[in-house]
């Protein structure tokens, strides 16, 4: 590559992962370069619940949720077909935006030491063992010899997965709502799970009183209401008498939904003995655990922050990271994607609610068994 920048560290993906990364290695003494595609910070689809392993991680990288206005959930209710399964969280979580949240870590790993560079999409990556090669368009070429990919849910062109995820025809939406203060005060300090033939709709209040619907939804229902939002909607809303009186009359504070297509569920990376050394995968490029869970964030975090820790101890050996990062998480994200896949259908998803319905404690153990182990986060907590 003639007049290829050289860097000895490149982030690819200024998301939870990618700006955990940056920061730790900052703080390590190791600065990199981070490539953010987004000119501005941006909203996007998620649930935005942060479980208590978020919170410790976003703790220790030096978050403050309470100086950026996070709100306090400590009860889950669960709705199907006008009836209610109600539980306390086994721990009090938070509400935040991701614009809010991405931006703020984005703050932090630029004070520890990231150069982070926005505004900049990477259209193909090659690696070999001296390490990458980046597209980065106008940005110009980069050899790197340490690469952290941190590019979402999907595939930058040069490194696709080696598989996808085990239900890949499901669409996830989000839209922010402004309550009326009768409705504020029915969600506030709950997040409410509502299922609905072939999907289901999580809810609650984030920073600012505002109220986040994430839901998803299989292609084929989409398709059955011509792939309209606002006809999805209404049959959601018809179908389950709660969502309808928490949305009624609300303001939606987004011209048009978020959206995001073939979301990989059950995806979680597993290296092969010819994997080049230096490629880190971060957040979505390692594991997808399907959302109803609440760990999507947690475990973004909790991957960045421990392949930089084990880049820090050593060096680019990326599949030492791989491995540990699938026995992390791969008994939560198969534990999520079996759950997933029998509440996505009508019988199936009465008995799943039945069963929370008739012993509450269930739904507390599912929280607790598909969260990260405290080992393997003391792991990625601690720098060497």
């Amino acid at each position: 590559m003639s007049g290829c920048r050289a860097e000895a560290i490149v982030i690819v993906g200024g998301g939870l992962a990618g700006a955990a990364a940056a920061s730790v290695l900052g703080r390590g003494g190791r600065s990199a370069l981070l490539l953010e595609r987004d000119p501005e910070p941006r909203h996007k689809v998620c649930g935005e619940f942060l479980s208590v392993e978020a919170q410790t991680y976003l703790a220790h990288l030096g978050i403050d949720l309470d100086e950026l206005g996070a709100s306090r959930i400590s009860r889950l209710r669960i709705y199907h077909r006008g009836r209610q399964a109600v539980a306390d969280l086994p721990f009090t979580a938070r509400g935040l935006s991701r614009k809010v949240l991405d931006e703020a870590l984005l703050e932090k790993a630029a004070t520890l030491g990231a150069r982070v560079a926005r505004g900049v999409t990477v259209r193909s990556l090659t690696f070999d063992e001296t390490g990458a090669r980046i597209d980065a368009g106008s940005f110009g070429p980069i050899r790197a010899e340490t690469l952290f990919l941190a590019s979402g849910k999907h595939d930058v062109r040069g490194m696709k997965r080696a598989a996808s995820g085990s239900i890949n025809d499901l669409i996830g939406f989000k839209m922010h709502y402004r309550f009326s203060e009768e409705q504020h005060s029915a969600l506030e300090g709950a997040v409410e799970i509502v299922l609905f033939e072939l999907g289901y709709a999580g809810l609650q209040l984030i920073e600012g009183g505002i109220a986040n619907l994430c839901l998803v939804i299989t292609q084929e229902r989409f398709e059955q209401v011509g792939k309209r939002w606002e006809s999805m909607i209404d049959q959601i809303m018809h179908e389950c008498p709660s969502l309808a009186d928490r949305l009624g009359g609300a303001l939606a504070l987004f011209d048009k939904p978020l959206s995001i297509f073939q979301i990989p569920y059950g995806f979680v990376h597993r290296p092969a003995r010819s994997e080049p050394q230096g490629l880190f995968r971060l957040g979505d490029q390692i594991g997808v655990i399907p959302s109803f869970t609440g760990e999507g964030m947690s475990m973004a975090l909790h991957s960045g922050c421990l392949a930089a820790s084990i880049f820090l101890r050593g060096g680019r050996a990326s599949t030492d990271f791989h491995r540990q990062m699938s026995s992390d998480v791969q008994r939560q994200v198969r534990l999520a994607f079996l759950i997933n896949k029998a509440a996505r259908y009508g019988p199936s998803q009465t008995a799943v609610f039945h069963l929370c319905q008739t012993w509450p404690s269930l739904m507390q153990q599912v929280a607790t068994f598909t969260r990260l182990r405290e080992g393997s986060m003391q792991r990625a907590l601690a720098l060497p």
